[in-house]
């Protein structure tokens, strides 16, 4: 069975790349969030 790769490339508009950028933001500060609470359960 051979692999096969899918390569997409997107152009959103720019609500759209207000929508993932907030997303993402929002993603990113959850995470470290995340990473801080860890780090201070495990000291």
């Amino acid at each position: 069975m051979a692999n096969r790769a899918f390569v997409f490339r997107m152009y959103p508009d720019r609500r759209q790349e207000d929508l993932i950028a907030r997303t993402f933001g929002c993603c990113r500060f959850v995470w470290n969030r995340m990473l801080t609470e860890r780090g201070s359960t495990a000291s």
